[in-house]
């Protein structure tokens, strides 16, 4: 159960906070670090169970303000391959012990942190083509499945979605849709595997001000902050925090 301390508050809020501006205005990198660096103060099946009706009050607060700016074909192939990709998560997490969810959380945190390195610094690159739709599937599935376990969705997303060539708000705003619809087929799974508690509601409780203010922020900053500034400091903090919830799950 989480204890609502002030060590708790101090890393909880920020971290939902930087969570809400991601999924409001620069997609869904900040929303992992914040799953991220809660599972280094608490259980990290308690992590996810405190951050899903956080992001899904995001994902409803944001939904209005990008409403019907989305690429309704590419969200619809992510969201189909999304369910079944839930699925799949929800049956890996119910066999596997909280240190390999720890270690799983930090390798997918370092990857993704490589990964974004690498395009910023044209060591890969993304073709914007028209991809088919069997990629779109594909892409959905692995971020059904990354965000289940980790609420870590977004990197499969967005290389579906660059690959597309939308501009910065349709990519946005389909992002927005995207989660949240996995997150509300992510729910009751969660609920299932007793990921919900009194605790975990209390919490959720004291950090929903966290959330709706990030989202908001988000929103605002769409087009005002640089998300170079922005993600640099979420990537630093995403691989601090993956080496260590490595380390405690190795060790």
């Amino acid at each position: 159960m989480p204890v609502l301390d002030l060590s708790f508050l101090l890393i909880a809020g920020p971290a939902v906070l930087f969570a809400g501006i991601s999924k409001g205005g620069f997609g869904s990198g900040a929303a992992f670090a914040s799953s991220s660096l809660l599972a280094l103060v608490i259980e990290p099946g308690l992590a996810l169970g405190v951050m899903l009706p956080l992001l899904m009050l995001m994902d409803a607060s944001t939904l209005r303000p990008y409403w019907r700016r989305w690429n309704a074909e590419a969200a619809w192939m992510l969201i189909l391959g999304g369910l079944p990709g839930v699925a799949l998560g929800a049956a890996f997490y119910a066999v596997a012990s909280p240190d390999v969810l720890r270690v799983m959380i930090g390798t997918i945190a370092l990857l993704f942190v490589a990964w974004r390195l690498a395009l910023a610094n044209g060591w890969i690159s993304v073709v914007k083509r028209q991809v088919s739709r069997g990629v779109g599937l594909l892409a959905g599935v692995v971020a059904g499945f990354t965000s289940y376990v980790s609420h870590a969705g977004g990197p499969p997303a967005a290389v579906y979605l660059l690959a597309r060539g939308m501009s910065k708000t349709e990519y946005q705003a389909t992002t927005v849709l995207v989660f949240w619809a996995i997150n509300i087929a992510k729910f009751l799974p969660y609920a299932w595997l007793g990921l919900f508690t009194a605790g975990t509601f209390r919490a959720d409780l004291v950090l929903a001000p966290f959330a709706l203010l990030g989202a908001w922020l988000g929103v605002r900053a769409h087009r005002m902050i640089s998300e170079r500034a922005f993600f640099a400091v979420t990537y630093i903090l995403l691989g601090v925090t993956g080496v260590k919830l490595i380390w405690d799950g190795l060790t």
